[in-house]
């Protein structure tokens, strides 16, 4: 379906206006504009694509893009040797605050690091002898 010019440029509008104070688009934000473009008779796939082409031109930081990245290091680790260590979750953990641009505080990134890895079902590299518990403190 083709967009008109108009149409379009409200949308982009409206997801200005959704990112205006933090140049952050959650996935509540994402779902909300999305909705949005489907009253103005743009479909998902023409929103998502839209959303990304601001998103590149503006700086913005999508979340599930941001997320997708981090699940792909975090599998990487996973597949190098069966598990994840502390040295490679820090590795992903740097590059998820990164890509956030300090807009989510660290405790909740390693929250959803920790979670990701869970509903993966992959391995964490953790206590030993003398080790620490690195991970399961993360709550």
């Amino acid at each position: 379906m083709v967009i008109s010019e108009s149409v379009k440029k409200q949308f982009v509008e409206h997801i200005m206006l959704q990112v205006f104070d933090d140049q952050y688009i959650d996935r509540q934000e994402e779902k909300s504009i999305l909705e949005e473009g489907i009253k103005k008779g743009i479909s998902v796939a023409e929103g998502i694509s839209i959303i990304r082409q601001v998103a590149s031109e503006k700086n913005l930081v999508i979340e599930r893009d941001v997320e997708d990245r981090a699940t792909n290091v975090l599998e990487q680790f996973a597949l190098n040797d069966g598990v994840i260590d502390q040295k490679e979750f820090g590795h992903a953990l740097t590059l998820f605050r990164t890509s956030c641009k300090g807009r989510v505080p660290e405790p909740e990134l390693k929250k959803r690091l920790k979670q990701i890895i869970l509903s993966h079902g992959w391995k964490v590299k953790e206590g030993g002898f003398f080790g620490s518990k690195w991970f399961t403190a993360i709550s």
